[in-house]
């Protein structure tokens, strides 16, 4: 029996429920310590890939920004921290999330209203759209100042100019005064004929009234005539 008792006695007793409590908390902090630590070595890594981007695109100074693939806020708090502690400037565009973005710029010179309007319109900025986003900037004022000559044009004209009343009484001096105010009082304007009526361009005679008259007014001439060659 006391050599058994010595063998039962010399292995180890199993833990207490408060010692294997223990070692799991024990295992569990060191899990997350290590996990902590990978993160803070892959964020370090990160960080000093953005400085070297940065600091070539700095450095380069021809390229008109550096961007960024979308990636989570901590990610791009980084982004920011190198940027301006390098003197840039840092946009963030696109919906939080989902697709967005970081944009490094130089400190001389940021992003135009025109880029700045299409990546917050969550569009893709590149060359092609800024020559587009030009040209229609141009054909915009093009438009803008054929407008205003326009508008300055019928404002020196004046509405009577513009009703046609100006070219009756300008000239009043070969038709009459009376005939002028009278033919400027009938003017009106029409879609069909402009700013003679249409009732003044029809002729309401018919072809044998017309032919009728014609003939009465050669015969009054011809009497006229005779009459003159008599006397």
């Amino acid at each position: 029996m006391d050599f058994l008792d010595n063998i039962l006695n010399s292995m180890q007793k199993p833990p207490s429920a408060s010692e294997a409590q223990k070692n799991a908390i024990k295992k569990q902090k060191e899990a997350i310590e290590k996990k902590h630590k990978q993160e803070k070595e892959m964020l370090n890594r990160f960080r000093k890939k953005v400085e070297d981007k940065v600091s070539d695109f700095i450095k380069d100074g021809t390229l008109p920004y550096l961007q960024f693939d979308p990636m989570d806020h901590m990610y791009r708090a980084i982004i920011r921290d190198v940027a301006e502690t390098a003197g840039a400037q840092v946009f963030s565009f696109g919906q939080e999330g989902i697709d967005r973005y970081a944009v490094v710029y130089s400190k001389d010179q940021g992003p135009s209203e025109d880029e700045l309007a299409v990546r917050r319109a969550g569009g893709v900025w590149d060359e092609e759209k800024a020559v587009e986003m030009a040209l229609q900037r141009i054909e915009n004022k093009r438009q803008a100042v054929l407008d205003s000559e326009e508008e300055n044009r019928k404002r020196k004209r004046g509405p009577e100019e513009l009703s046609g009343t100006f070219y009756k009484q300008k000239y009043a001096h070969l038709i009459g005064q009376e005939a002028a105010i009278d033919a400027a009082q009938k003017t009106i304007m029409n879609k069909s004929y402009g700013e003679v009526s249409s009732e003044n361009k029809k002729d309401l005679r018919s072809i044998e009234q017309t032919m009728a008259d014609i003939k009465a007014k050669k015969l009054k001439k011809t009497e006229e005539d005779v009459e003159s060659v008599q006397t």
